[in-house]
């Protein structure tokens, strides 16, 4: 054997070695890697319809599964209802504070000021994307793409009329889809997880299950008839059933992308179940109620490594702390934030702190437009005040969960503290509530503004034809010329636009005349030509209580001017008719090229 040689290449090997336990070294003690986040929204789904929380007629492995290799919070609250609850998730901040107050009408209306997760986490290099039901606006800057979001694949609305090959907006783009909806949303998710899994991202993920109407593939729904089920809770299970199946999907994708380690997985709901007649783990309330039904939520957290698994928290915690718990949890330095109403929990979860005492969690219910102080609930560590219909109730739900006895006239002085703070908050959180906003128009971002007819004023004799204005509802029984409709906008610079009626026309053998005019005194006199819709096929397994899809005839009106500030348009019909009534599902302002 050469020595030398032996010498030699014992050297080089010996090199390797220590150049290989450098880098090793290195990689081990660069910088930790901004983690992804995943927040996943299931919509009216309740505390009760998941099968870890008791419900022995569902199965749901995969929600169960973040759950058991993370933390679950069983004290976790949020407001009555959809939007309210989304722009508290988006803030850290009390629904009313942000603008938001009611679910329809344009009062699910954002302020496009608030600084959302999305802007917070995009502005620290994240790619953020939205795949589902946004509603906390329509129109830019309150929609997605305005409040930071690099991606969108959904809807904008409170609820979409059909779950199968519908169509979808991708960065405001109309897009046809094959499918069932959570399926497809499920598809676009993953892509953009696959597409960024070399750099941070937030995926925020809404879907709209098992929100009405109530359509379902017939797997799932046959699956819970056979269990002899109502239509309405197969619908619903099944639905839930189908969440599960895509939310494994996600987590499985993660772990073929061997991103698992670094992906904090978020699972909640935004409400109380949608209806009365299903297991809800007996506590007193669903959606629309301010009881522990209606606002307390499965609320599940994964991230190895860092979070411990299998654990149970009971501390009070709510929608507004979320935020602030990311912020905590990635280590990140926003530069702009607003003021949280929430406050982190990070420390709870990584066991740094046991408690969070003293806060209190409150709640508010609007009953449509009216801004009203109750119904209304306050909560503490253990006891809860409530006011619906009649006085304060006071129930002590350490020993008491379900609401069965009221103790006002046991604790009387308590009772009096918590209602007290209650009005005080109320005062404090809408003392610059505005309620419903001007449409903004004029943003080069959004050269196509639809006026939908949930957010438009009318007159007399006109009236939604679903009677209640839920989103996708439209105006109808417009028969007389002294009858007009009117949409409020906020023009942020001088235009010229096209305006297109999306209508029907029934019961007419002639054109109908109408005139649509602006505050800039500029009008327009045309005609709209008669129009009988049909009823779009629908797959729904109960009657809804939402209106049905139909089609609808557009036709270009001609064009306006409209000046800079707030402005109105008008629409008026040029002469009456008993047997010729119209109907106006919404007007289309085109930006004109100069």
């Amino acid at each position: 054997m050469d020595l030398r040689n032996f010498k030699i290449k014992r050297t080089k090997t010996v090199l390797l070695l220590v150049l290989s336990s450098l880098l090793f070294s290195c990689i081990k003690e660069k910088p930790t890697e901004k983690p992804n986040i995943i927040i996943i929204l299931t919509d009216d789904q309740g505390f009760g319809d998941i099968s870890s929380h008791g419900n022995s007629l569902i199965e749901t492995p995969q929600i169960d599964r973040i759950a058991r290799e993370g933390t679950r919070l069983s004290q976790f609250y949020v407001s009555p209802v959809c939007a309210p609850t989304r722009a508290s998730l988006l803030t850290g901040r009390y629904s009313l504070r942000t603008g938001t107050q009611w679910v329809t009408f344009g009062l699910e209306n954002m302020n496009s000021e608030e600084i959302t997760f999305a802007e917070v986490f995009k502005e620290q290099g994240y790619e953020t994307g939205l795949f589902g039901k946004w509603h906390n606006g329509t129109h830019y800057p309150m929609d997605p793409k305005g409040q930071g979001f690099d991606t969108f694949f959904g809807f904008k609305q409170g609820h979409y009329n059909n779950y199968f090959d519908t169509q979808l907006e991708y960065n405001g783009v109309s897009i046809q889809t094959s499918g069932f909806i959570t399926d497809v949303l499920t598809d676009s998710a993953i892509a953009f997880i696959k597409k960024n899994a070399d750099k941070p991202f937030l995926a925020f993920i809404p879907y709209n299950a098992p929100h009405s109407p109530f359509q379902v593939p017939d797997k799932y729904f046959n699956h819970f008839k056979n269990k002899g089920l109502s239509d309405k809770n197969a619908a619903v299970y099944g639905m839930v059933e189908n969440l599960d199946d895509n939310i494994g999907r996600i987590l499985d994708q993660l772990k073929s992308l061997q991103l698992e380690e670094n992906t904090i997985v978020i699972f909640m709901t935004d409400n109380g179940p949608n209806g009365h007649d299903r297991f809800n783990a007996h506590m007193k309330g669903y959606k629309a109620k301010v009881d522990e039904g209606g606002v307390r939520v499965p609320f599940f957290i994964r991230w190895p490594g860092k979070i411990p698994k299998n654990k149970l928290s009971k501390e009070l915690t709510a929608h507004i702390d979320l935020l602030p718990t990311l912020i905590d949890l990635t280590g990140i330095k926003p530069k702009n934030l607003s003021k949280f109403d929430g406050i982190s929990f990070a420390d709870v979860l990584k066991g740094k702190k046991t408690n969070l005492d003293g806060r209190k969690f409150y709640t508010h219910h609007s009953k449509g437009a009216a801004l009203e102080m109750f119904p209304g609930a306050v909560r503490d560590g253990r006891y809860l005040a409530v006011k619906q219909n009649g006085d304060w109730e006071l129930f002590d739900v350490q020993a008491d969960p379900f609401q069965e006895y009221n103790v006002s006239t046991y604790y009387p002085e308590m009772l009096h503290s918590l209602a007290s703070d209650y009005e005080s908050w109320f005062n404090e959180v809408s003392n610059n509530l505005k309620g419903r906003k001007p449409i903004p128009v004029g943003f080069e971002e959004a050269p196509i503004v639809d006026l939908p007819a949930v957010e438009s004023y009318f007159s007399n004799g006109i009236k939604f034809f679903g009677e209640s204005g839920w989103s996708n509802d439209w105006l109808s029984n417009w028969k007389s010329e002294q009858d007009s409709i009117w949409w409020n906008l906020d023009v942020v610079q001088a235009i010229k636009v096209d305006v297109v009626v999306h209508y029907t026309l029934q019961s007419a053998n002639k054109d109908v005349p109408l005139l649509a005019f602006s505050k800039s005194n500029t009008s327009i006199k045309a005609s709209i030509s008669p129009f009988k819709p049909s009823r779009i096929p629908s797959s729904d397994r109960i009657q809804r209580s939402e209106v049905y899809d139909q089609t609808w005839n557009s036709q270009l009106l001609g064009e306006l001017d409209l000046e800079k500030g707030l402005q109105k348009i008008c629409l008026k019909r040029s002469e009456s008719s008993s047997n010729s009534t119209v109907e106006i599902k919404s007007l289309e302002l085109i930006f004109k090229e100069e």
